[in-house]
C-alpha cells in the first residue's frame, strides 16, 4: 500500500509539473563574457531572450561599465549620458520581466563604438510544455565552442528529479 501512495503522488507531481516552462540563464558573450574581444552581435544572433530568463553580465571594471540605455538611437550613437541603469559591479544577473528591447553598452565610448553592446528583444513566456535541458541544440549550433552559454533550469527538472528520488526511496524500502 506504501507503494501505491507513492507511485500515486509521483505521477500527481508530474502532471502538475507538465505545464512548467524552462528559464534560461544567458551567459553574455559566453566564456570571454562582456569583453571588446567579444563579437555580441554573433552571439546574441539565433538566440532566443524571453519573459522570465535571466542575462548574466561578467566584466572588467577596469575596461569600463555597462549602462542600460531607454532608446535605439542612444544606443546607436554609444550615448550614456541618462542611462536607465549602470552595471557597476562586474558580475550581474539582469532578470527579463517583460517584453520588450533592452540595450547595453560599455560605458567607454571607443569600446562601444568598437562594437561591445548588445541589443536584445525578450519575447513572451513559451508557452505549453518546454523541454527542459542544460544546453539547446539551437545554442550549440550558435556556438559550438561554448556550450555553457545558455542554461535552462525548468521547475519540471527539479520536480522530476524529486520524483525518481521519492520512487528510488519507495522502491528500496
Amino acid at each position: 500500500m506504501k507503494m501505491g501512495k507513492v507511485i500515486i503522488f509521483s505521477v500527481a507531481l508530474v502532471v502538475m509539473c507538465l505545464g512548467a516552462t524552462a528559464q534560461v540563464h544567458h551567459v553574455v558573450g559566453a566564456d570571454r563574457g562582456w569583453d571588446p574581444t567579444s563579437d555580441l552581435v554573433s552571439w546574441s544572433s539565433g538566440r532566443v531572450f524571453r519573459v522570465g530568463d535571466q542575462i548574466w553580465l561578467t566584466y572588467s571594471v577596469a575596461q569600463g561599465l555597462v549602462a542600460e540605455l531607454k532608446s535605439k538611437e542612444e544606443y546607436e550613437a554609444c550615448d550614456v549620458s541618462n542611462p536607465i541603469k549602470m552595471y557597476t559591479e562586474g558580475l550581474h544577473t539582469i532578470p527579463l520581466e517583460r517584453e520588450g528591447k533592452r540595450y547595453f553598452v560599455s560605458s567607454e565610448s571607443e569600446n562601444c563604438k568598437n562594437g561591445l553592446k548588445l541589443h536584445i528583444e525578450v519575447m513572451p513566456k513559451a508557452q505549453g510544455i518546454t523541454n527542459t535541458k542544460f544546453s539547446t541544440l539551437s545554442d550549440e549550433a550558435a556556438a559550438p565552442t561554448t556550450p555553457s552559454a545558455s542554461t535552462r533550469y525548468g521547475h519540471s527538472s527539479v520536480l522530476m528529479l524529486t520524483v525518481i528520488f521519492c520512487v528510488t526511496m519507495g522502491l528500496a524500502y
